[in-house]
């Protein structure tokens, strides 16, 4: 899958996407201070939601988490985390200029619409529009790639939206998720990653909940593809999602982590190549030949008398019982190695 020149899956690094969601809460400046913040830390992309309430929602919608002191209504929240067309597009307008690729989660057919004008370059589902028919189909028609968190769906579930999305010819992604806030580590399913990869003939990641960075680091080390984790400036803000958050901080830690892991894994070692390669390091930490104690010339060596020294530059070890019964030709001290010279007949 290639998503705006970064290519996901076939052993290239994983793409981070730091998910704002509504860490902004709903003031556009701080939108603009999460973008840089992110853009800092090194990830790939940025992703917020598109929230149109009207068309997504109604008053009858209850809060996941009763949370808020000013918002009567879930309605009303949505509402407050409105951007205007103009403000979506400066949010993207800036994320390309910190070259971070630009994602939005829609949450309506008119949302897809408003993204579609800003030329968003993929799109992401999230767990609940999974069975949004309408809004599904809409992005499909626009045949750009879809990436798809699964943390309330099925496999038979995901099997018919993977066949949707072959019939249409889209390109698509799968998020290992679990739709807690936060989810606690031993729900995580980082065995799930794999399996996707396998079933679907896909790339496949995590998208992270647990507000802990060690799912994504072990999903990492797994070969997950793409990461997605919520992110907030502190873990004290205000915010349904602040559980389930990264600090900046923390997602810097995961891109250091996306790259390392990356070095390492795509420079497979050959053991034998690597051993020959260590000659130097090898005599430098091994041992020969030495003498427990200072020794006159004229002595004859008992195995008593000799023992194993740094470093392996000189009798190797093996030709111990060669050095038994010999004598010495002129006095030699313990604290350096013996030499064939040393020796008489």
């Amino acid at each position: 899958m290639n998503i705006h020149n970064h290519i996901i899956g076939q052993g290239n690094p994983a793409l981070i996407i730091a998910e704002i969601g509504q860490a902004h809460d709903g003031s556009l400046g701080a939108a603009h201070a999460y973008i840089d913040a992110v853009a800092g830390a090194g990830v790939n992309a940025v992703k917020f939601q598109t929230h149109i309430a009207s068309a997504e929602s109604t008053l009858d919608e209850p809060f996941r988490v009763k949370f808020s002191r000013q918002d009567r209504t879930r309605y009303e929240y949505w509402q407050r985390m409105e951007f205007t067309f103009e403000q979506w597009q400066g949010l993207a307008d800036h994320a390309h200029e910190k070259g971070l690729i630009f994602l939005s989660s829609p949450f309506s057919v008119q949302a897809v619409e408003m993204l579609e004008k800003i030329r968003v370059p993929a799109w992401k589902i999230g767990s609940g529009e999974t069975v949004s028919g309408n809004m599904l189909e809409a992005v499909m028609e626009t045949g750009k790639p879809v990436l798809v968190s699964t943390g309330m769906s099925s496999y038979p579930e995901i099997d018919a939206l993977a066949a949707r999305f072959a019939a249409k010819q889209v390109p698509f992604a799968l998020f290992q998720c679990t739709s807690r806030y936060p989810v606690d580590l031993s729900e995580v399913g980082l065995n799930v990653i794999q399996k996707m990869k396998e079933r679907y003939s896909c790339p496949a990641g995590l998208s992270d909940h647990s507000g802990s960075i060690f799912p994504a680091l072990a999903a990492l080390a797994l070969g997950a593809d793409l990461i997605e984790a919520h992110v907030v400036f502190d873990k004290r803000m205000f915010g349904p999602d602040t559980p389930a958050s990264l600090t900046v901080e923390e997602l810097r830690l995961l891109c250091g982590a996306r790259d390392a892991f990356h070095q390492m894994m795509s420079h497979p070692v050959d053991k034998d190549e690597m051993a020959s390669s260590m000659r130097e390091m090898r005599d430098m930490f091994g041992k020969s030949l030495a003498l427990v104690r200072d020794l006159p010339a004229g002595t004859v060596l008992t195995e008593k008398m000799i023992t194993a020294k740094k470093p392996g530059t000189g009798i190797p070890l093996g030709h111990k019982n060669r050095l038994v019964g010999r004598i010495l030709r002129k006095d030699v001290a313990r604290n350096r190695l013996l030499n064939w010279e040393d020796l008489g007949e």
